[in-house]
């Protein structure tokens, strides 16, 4: 693991907090939760689309995903970033964002089955995340570029990842986001 760049929490950012979730629910999965987390950590760019987002793994080899592995971003737009695996497990993975990404927080991928519904698998991604600085704060909510292109990156990750379960999609990927701004006040929006 390189200790040369420092991660980049949440709370070293700029701008209002923003939670996002992104998800599909897949009924008639021919994989489990395990097996379809196992092939996405097994190799993350796959699932991207190169255009938007692309993946490059610099730290770490390349056989399963570890705690300690980086990869290099190259992201549609002018910032690239880098991020950091801070948690891994048979059903999930989690980043943290490093200094110079233009966000400051974290994102964790994870499927499981539904409780109300045992035989539908949900794929979802989960960010809490602020601007780095409010230049980015300013690009990405004031003019709305980031945000666009963050959603279409992580809405076509989670199709691509219902479809390597092989059953079918219930409904096209769902976001969610949780904005907090610094008076406390949390607007909620949500859309497929």
């Amino acid at each position: 693991m390189s200790d040369s760049t420092s991660e980049q929490p949440a709370s070293t950012g700029s701008g209002p907090l923003l939670e996002r979730r992104y998800f599909i629910d897949v009924q008639r999965a021919r994989k489990s939760p395990a097996q379809l987390m196992a092939e996405v950590q097994a190799d993350v760019p796959r699932f991207s689309p190169d255009a938007l987002a692309n993946f490059k793994k610099k730290e770490g080899d390349d056989s399963a995903l570890k705690v300690g592995d980086e990869f290099s971003i190259t992201i549609l737009g002018p910032w690239d970033g880098c991020v950091r695996v801070t948690e891994v497990s048979a059903t999930s993975f989690e980043f943290i964002t490093l200094e110079g990404h233009p966000e400051a927080g974290r994102i964790r991928f994870e499927t499981h089955y539904l409780d109300e519904s045992p035989d539908v698998l949900r794929f979802e991604i989960c960010s809490s995340a602020r601007s780095r600085d409010g230049l980015v704060a300013f690009a990405y909510d004031t003019l709305g570029g980031g945000k666009l292109l963050q959603e279409a990156t992580w809405t076509e990750f989670c199709r691509r990842v219902a479809a390597a379960s092989g059953g079918e999609a219930l409904h096209d990927v769902v976001v969610e986001t949780f904005r907090h701004d610094e008076a406390g006040h949390v607007q909620h929006t949500r859309h497929e």
